[in-house]
Formats: structure tokens, sequence, C-alpha cells
């Protein structure tokens, strides 16, 4: 591997330099930390004694992010981040994303993309994952040489300068920030047609055509970052080419699939009484209004919201909460689509909580993930909802959401209000003793209230403490109370 080239020392020692930055953090991936202390060295070189370089290895929530709380522990002024990245805006911290250059032939790529072309009539649109970028001019130019005579529309994707400057505003968008290679401002024209923008890549469409209208040709693994662009172009007919296996895939009929499964989560979420938000980043921008919007979102439902840090999320964290029926992903758009059947209780995106607790929202087939765009596309509409009953799928009749709010028949007296909760949670106590019953509880004290937890073996016919035994004394290898050898022979 090429240090030089694949690590960019020298322009990341440029971008230090030019900002007059003293402390940086490099954070690396786990895949790319036995590199470290070589890119150290590199970059030691060039910036000398007067930088102070601190390597982050375990990332506080995902590695495509950059991790300022990490950061912020040694006081960091910018972090170099390495690898795979949602190129997320951050909050507070600049931060210099080196995307790496990954192993591509680029004979064979066009060989196979030139040969599937002939055989299509719309036209095709590009993507890449960033570590790809590297490659993208050199197929453009031997596509163009493959086929001089060739009567096709293509487009490639650009890439958005890796240079990432903290959102002031965080419910605007946060804009373009130039093609990778120039870094200054906006050196796209979208004035006669649509533009479009998804995981660090950006692209204008004609005026007068739709993203419908083309085929994707996504360049890359099958990774978070695909699984983005499938859910949110999930109109489009999409093909992948695997360069580490070296062979075009035409079938992604099983990638659409979790489309349908996230419309099942949406379902489920909506008969929830107590949700969850999971804290999933504390560094995009936007991540705190998103919070609090959530919040208001699911109050306005009439359910109960419980908020919850506790950094990457699995199986065994989130067990400890069985209160909570759904849990919202506040993360990153490349991070929010956890596979969540081996939990619980399913987890879901912010827009996906948006369809499922705001009755006035239908979904037309858009999928949306960017806090920015959530906030433009969905903003939140705090007027009383419709208290008529809604049609549960899953239960198979309608329900209402609204009967678990305090009705007409509120006891005023303040003093039996206490009284009155306990009395309503333990209702909803199964007949068997050792089982626990979510039941309808709207909080998460009457849900405790139900739950009952059996540890040393009570007896409560008698008062009385039982008589202790009195034990071995000794060493394992001889109790006083065994034979020794001698004694045996």
């Amino acid at each position: 591997m090429d240090l030089e080239s694949n690590f960019e020392i020298s322009r990341t020692a440029e971008f230090i330099q030019s900002r007059n930055f003293t402390r940086v953090a490099l954070q690396f991936p786990d895949e790319l930390l036995k590199y470290s202390t070589k890119v150290v060295i590199s970059l030691r070189n060039k910036l000398g004694s007067v930088v102070s370089l601190f390597v982050m290895a375990d990332t506080t929530y995902g590695s495509c992010c950059v991790d300022e709380v990490g950061a912020s522990h040694i006081d960091a002024d910018c972090v170099i981040h390495y690898g795979h990245t949602c190129l997320s805006p951050t909050s507070a911290l600049p931060a210099f994303c080196v995307f790496g250059k990954a192993a591509i032939s680029i004979s064979s790529c066009v060989e196979k993309l030139s040969s599937y072309f002939q055989t299509n009539d719309k036209p095709i649109l590009v993507l890449c994952g960033l570590e790809y970028a590297h490659a993208i001019s050199q197929i453009k130019g031997a596509l163009v040489e493959a086929m001089p005579n060739a009567k096709m529309e293509v487009h490639f994707a650009d890439v958005l300068c890796p240079i990432i400057n903290p959102l002031e505003d965080h419910r605007k968008p946060y804009g373009i920030r130039g093609h990778l290679g120039s870094c200054s401002g906006n050196t796209l024209d979208a004035a006669t047609g649509t533009r479009y923008s998804i995981g660090g890549l950006i692209w204008d469409l004609p005026g007068g055509r739709k993203m419908e209208d083309f085929l994707l040709l996504w360049i890359g693994p099958d990774n978070s970052a695909f699984f983005n662009v499938v859910l949110t172009l999930n109109g489009c007919e999409i093909v992948r080419y695997d360069a580490t296996e070296d062979r075009l895939l035409t079938d992604v009929s099983q990638q659409k699939r979790i489309l349908k499964r996230r419309y099942y989560l949406v379902e489920r979420a909506k008969d929830a009484n107590m949700v969850g938000i999971l804290v999933g980043t504390l560094g995009v921008a936007g991540y705190l209004h998103m919070i609090h919007q959530m919040e208001e979102l699911i109050v306005a439902a009439g359910k109960k919201a419980y908020t919850l840090v506790m950094g990457k999320p699995n199986p065994a964290k989130l067990a400890n909460f069985p209160e909570c029926d759904v849990f919202i992903y506040v993360s990153c758009a490349q991070t929010a689509l956890l596979d969540s059947k081996e939990f619980l209780a399913p987890v879901i995106t912010p827009f996906e909580a948006m369809l499922a607790f705001n009755r006035r929202s239908k979904w037309t087939g858009t999928y949306i993930m960017e806090f920015q765009d959530l906030f433009n596309s969905f903003p939140l509409e705090l007027s009383k909802q419709p208290e008529e009953a809604r049609f549960s799928f899953l239960k198979g009749g309608y329900v209402e959401d609204f009967e678990l709010q305090e009705n007409g028949d509120e006891d005023d007296e303040g003093n039996l209000a206490l009284a009155n909760v306990t009395e309503k949670a333990l209702q909803l106590r199964d007949k068997n003793p050792d089982s626990i019953v979510k039941g309808i509880a709207k909080s998460g004290s009457e849900f405790f209230v139900t739950r009952s937890y059996r540890g040393l073996e009570m007896h409560a016919n008698s008062s009385l403490p039982e008589p202790y035994l009195t034990g071995r004394s000794g060493r394992a290898s001889s109790y006083k109370d065994e034979k020794s050898d001698h004694e045996t022979w």
C-alpha cells in the first residue's frame, strides 16, 4: 500500500497548516488502525513538533461519523477522519475526510459496464462509494473510448469536498461545499435542472427529467451507503458493480425487500404506547433539534417518550428497557437503519416515526434520511390530532390512541393520584404470577409495578429465620472433614 497516496499525507498536512491547528485528532476505523503509527510518523515528518497528534481508535457511535465527543476529550482543534464516511455536517469541530483508495480494475469494470449499457435504453447515472472516487475520472474516460459511437446518455455524480465545516443553523440545508478537488463554493450549475445529494455525492438532472427515468449504477460494496441509495431512490432501477469480486449484479431485489420491512415497522410503531428515543450521535449537525422534535411528536400523539443515551445499541442493551414498545434511532443516514430482527422491540428512523405518529402523514414512496431534509419536508405541526379511532393492521381492528390519556372521569383529589395509578397498573397483571405482561401501561412506572422479580425464595408463612449450617474449613486441597491420603492407606 502506498501510504502517501492512500492516506493523503501531503494534503492532510496542508489542511492542518493552512488553518493553524495545533491539536489534531486522527480518527481511524478498526480495519485501518494498524496503519495509524505509520500515518502519525509521516505526518510528524511534515508538521514537526508544533502540532500534537492524537489517535482515536474506538468511536463513541458509528465510525462513519466524525467523533466530536472523543475529540473534545483531548481538546482537539479539528478531526482527520479516515476510511468510510457519510460526510454528515458536524456541530462544533471542522474535519477533513480521507476516503482512501480502494483497488479496482478499470479495464474489467469498463468492459462489463459497456456490454451492459448497450442492452439498456434508459439514461444512466453512475454513483459510487467514496473509496472509489479516485477512479471515477478514469472510468469515465475509458467508457468514452470503449463506446465512441454509442448514443447513450451517461451522467456521473460528483463527490463533495472532503472538508467539513460546522453548520451554524442545523435546521437549514447545508448546501454545497463544492466537488472533490475544488472545495471552494458552488461549482455546479443547477439553474436549468434539479440537484440531488446523497452520501457525499451530488449531481444535477436536466430540466424535465425525473430520477425514475434513470438507470442507477452503483460502483462499490453492498454496505450501508448502498442501502441508503436503495431506500432513498427506491423508484429507480439499480444495478451494482462489485469491484472486489469483479462482477456486475443486476438483481437487487433482496435489498429492495428492506423497504417492505420498513413499512411493517411503521405499522408496529403506530400501536406503541411507550417510545424510546435512542441518541445515536452527538456530532451530526441538527441531532439535538431532531431529538426535541421527536419528543414533541410523540407527546402530541398521546404516547410516552423516554430519551436514552447508550452509545452503540445492541439487543442486550435495549433488553434493559422492556417497557418501550418501539425505539427511534436518531443517527446519521447510514447508521440509522438497524436490523432489529434480534431486538425485543423494533428500531425505526425519525422519518418512519413521523409517518407512524402523525396521522396526517402519508407514505408516498419517498424515503428521507437526512436531518435537514426532514426539517424541510416534514415541518412539525403540534395542532391537535383527530381523536377518532384508526385501523390497526396488526391487531385487525380499530383502536383508540387517545384512550390512554386521562378522560373526564379523572379524580381531582391529588392525594389519590398515586393510588389510582397503582390500581390501574395492578389490573394489568397476567393470571400467571411468573409472567411479565405489558398490557396497556402508559408509563414506565406503571409497567414496573406489573413486574414480578423473584430472587431468594421467602417463606411467607413463617417469620422465624432459617437455621444456619456450618460449612467446611481448611484448604480446597484438603478440608478438615476429609480424610488424608495417609489415613486412607
